[in-house]
């Protein structure tokens, strides 16, 4: 059955398209024509503006196109959507955003008593794996998904814990870094690992989980989340059934594998450039820690005559 059956409105969200675009264009009223108004500013760069405008793109596609739409539909869809707007976008949107504002948003009055804390490494990452996993428990997923505020909310907070989680990771305010390349390192890898348990339990529970997306009844009602009910109500649907050739435990379980391949590739990515980051450091400061050395010993030497 075609997705068009939805309407326009539940495909396409012309009012996210609208948000999008006032919050593109509030950005470049910001990082260009009052920029001076900032007592340290930067031009914006080219490889910002892409950034940005990526992660803008990006959070159309998983959040106002039909893969909206798809992921209420599919749990394998949905996994996806996780996936891109939790570990994909916050990185993208946080280096697309210059450093000077991040800068003067970090020194507002309220934010800078508790930034310095949810941004703390071990605590952001055991809040956003813990927020994630929870989130999955299908009690929990289903009881928020027949709510729309709940679940607008929860998603939020959700992605706001993600950056959170990727502050310790990239390099956003200039002359200030947060951990170290190797500790970066052991810090993603441990990100892996505590998101895995949620992921297999998905993979591996043997039967469909997920009443919102196996009972009719249910998973008309979570549809009100991106369809207006007064188009359902003209609607003759029976359940997910009719949109896939696909058993929901087969969903499932394609679902959670999904997320933990494009997890893997993107911690791969950040893992590589983090690496060769620090190796070429290394390299370029060998010399400089050589000579530091040779002098401490001949200074030694110095003072034993």
């Amino acid at each position: 059955m075609p997705l068009s059956i939805f309407g326009f409105q539940a495909n396409w969200s012309p009012v996210l398209i609208g948000l999008l675009v006032f919050i593109t264009i509030l950005y470049f009223l910001i990082t260009v024509k009052w920029r001076k108004d900032f007592k340290i500013s930067e031009p914006l760069t080219k490889k910002e503006i892409a950034y940005f405008l990526t992660s803008i793109v990006l959070v159309y596609i998983v959040k106002g196109s039909p893969v909206d739409l798809m992921a209420h539909i599919m749990f394998s869809y949905h996994m996806v959507q996780m996936a891109l707007l939790l570990l994909l976008i916050p990185p993208l949107l946080m280096k697309g955003i210059p450093w000077w504002v991040w800068k003067a948003v970090i020194q507002l009055p309220v934010v800078r008593k508790i930034f310095p804390i949810l941004t703390k490494p071990l605590l952001s990452l055991i809040v956003f794996s813990g927020l994630f996993s929870l989130y999955h428990i299908p009690l929990i997923l289903d009881y928020i998904k027949l709510d729309e505020v709940l679940h607008g909310t929860y998603t939020f907070i959700l992605f706001i814990s993600a950056l959170f989680m990727w502050w310790s990771i990239v390099d956003i305010i200039k002359g200030e870094q947060g951990l170290h390349g190797l500790k970066k390192i052991g810090f993603i890898i441990g990100s892996a690992i505590l998101i895995t348990p949620a992921c297999a339990l998905i993979i591996f529970s043997g039967s469909a989980n997920y009443v919102t997306y196996t009972d009719g009844e249910a998973w008309l009602k979570a549809m009100e989340l991106c369809v207006p009910s007064s188009t359902l109500s003209g609607l003759s649907l029976s359940g997910p059934e009719l949109f896939s050739n696909m058993s929901p435990e087969a969903d499932q379980q394609l679902g959670g594998i999904l997320m933990k391949i494009i997890q893997e590739i993107i911690y791969a990515v950040v893992l590589a450039s983090i690496f060769f980051k620090w190796f070429k450091n290394e390299q370029e400061t060998a010399d400089e820690i050589t000579q530091k050395a040779l002098d401490d010993l001949k200074l030694q030497a110095s003072y034993n005559k």
